[in-house]
């Protein structure tokens, strides 16, 4: 049997980047629909090299097969507010990860979501750390928090998102239900919308463990 676990958190009309107005509903105009305004860097979502660097392509450009293959899970453990992810917290997975890999940090960072500190006191990836993803050459990245830099940084927030995306790596913030993996191997898609010269997109990101020809259903929501 193959599990498929959702890792992306349902967007509200509360989530920061989101709303919407009910323009036809269905016991009036016979159809409900909905005009949406949306953040292109709310709730789940991928950072696109246009995000932050001049001549970068957009989110529409992406290389999709970054997007969708096997992906390492590398438990980070618990970590401490504005705590700096480092090579150290990779531990054993130093060794596994290599050039084309993708690959999710599980942190347990998304049980914060709708406190203060879910945002204000992220941990984030560490320029060491980045620098080691950019000259591994891995494919993707996937955090927990709603960003890889302390977001009331500016200079360390352009900082590390040029290393990444510089180094061709596809970043994918804001994941959540980590804990419910099992495997340290899954496959996984994660595929935004295909806006024109997007600076990013809300993505939605699932991972499969075992047999993908035997899905019995998804797991894990928020």
């Amino acid at each position: 049997m193959a599990r498929l676990i959702d890792l992306t958190r349902t967007m509200t009309p509360t989530m920061r980047g989101v709303a919407w107005v009910q323009t036809h509903r269905l016991a009036q105009e016979g159809w409900n629909a909905r005009e949406l305004r949306l953040y292109s860097h709310a709730g789940t979502h991928m950072d696109a090299p246009r995000h932050f660097l001049p001549n970068g392509s957009g989110v529409d450009q992406l290389e999709l097969t970054k997007c969708v293959g096997p992906a390492w899970v590398v438990d980070v453990g618990r970590l401490e507010a504005r705590e700096k992810i480092t090579l150290r917290h990779l531990g054993e997975a130093v060794e596994r990860i290599q050039t084309g890999d993708r690959v999710l940090l599980r942190s347990g960072w998304s049980r914060q979501y709708g406190t203060p500190l879910y945002r204000d006191g992220l941990p984030r990836v560490s320029r060491e750390l980045a620098e080691w993803f950019a000259e591994r050459g891995i494919a993707l990245l996937g955090v927990e928090p709603p960003s890889v830099a302390d977001v009331n940084r500016p200079e360390e927030v352009r900082a590390i998102h040029e290393i990444l995306l510089g180094a061709g790596i596809v970043i994918v913030e804001g994941l959540c239900c980590l804990e419910l993996l099992r495997a340290e191997r899954v496959f996984l898609i994660a595929l935004p919308l295909k806006i024109e010269d997007g600076d990013g997109s809300p993505c939605r990101v699932v991972a499969i463990e075992g047999d993908l020809s035997q899905l019995v259903g998804t797991i894990g929501t928020a």
